[in-house]
């Protein structure tokens, strides 16, 4: 019983047509796919700078579109390879799920500031009472609004105690604006 050239070279031939095209399928597919995942981001990217949406929630929507599309490529290329991926799909939920159970109060505070910065109802340098803090408004943020007290004190307001309470602006209006 010896090694049969032959033989292995015949198995190999077999497995590099069967399995060569699917790796080269596959290949194909990342680099279309990652290509494309680009594409469609500069694509949101532009739209939605064109919108004038607020500036720091456009690279945050562009990559997560991004990173939703190559995940998509990613379940495409392992069904190229025969594996089962709904399975795969329900850990991704549960895992989703999970994680944002435990991340409820930081979503409440993305959510919260999503709405800040597209209803505005105030923006930088604008001296207000929200959150039960008071300030000049420093920076609107994803999370955390930052006031400045009238004392110089840096108050950081998490921005789901800003969104569900009243908001006094006192620079919102004009002095001399007739209403």
């Amino acid at each position: 019983m010896g090694f049969n050239q032959q033989e292995f070279l015949e198995g190999l031939a077999a497995n590099l047509s069967t399995y060569g095209l699917r790796v080269l399928g596959a290949l194909t597919v990342l680099i279309i796919g990652r290509i494309v995942a680009g594409m469609v981001r500069s694509w949101v990217n532009k739209a939605l700078t064109r919108s004038k949406l607020e500036s720091t929630l456009i690279p945050f929507i562009s990559g997560s579109v991004y990173y939703g599309l190559l995940a998509f490529v990613v379940l495409a290329v392992l069904r190229l390879f025969g594996i089962e991926t709904t399975s795969f799909i329900a850990v991704l939920g549960a895992a989703g799920f999970a994680v944002g159970l435990a991340m409820q109060g930081t979503l409440s505070n993305f959510a919260a500031g999503v709405m800040l910065m597209v209803f505005r109802p105030f923006k930088v340098g604008d001296r207000v009472e929200a959150g039960g803090a008071g300030g000049t408004v420093m920076e609107i943020g994803v999370f955390l609004t930052t006031l400045r007290s009238p004392d110089k004190v840096r108050i950081l307001v998490p921005n789901s105690k800003i969104n569900g309470q009243v908001i006094k602006n006192f620079t919102a209006n004009d002095p001399g604006e007739k209403t």
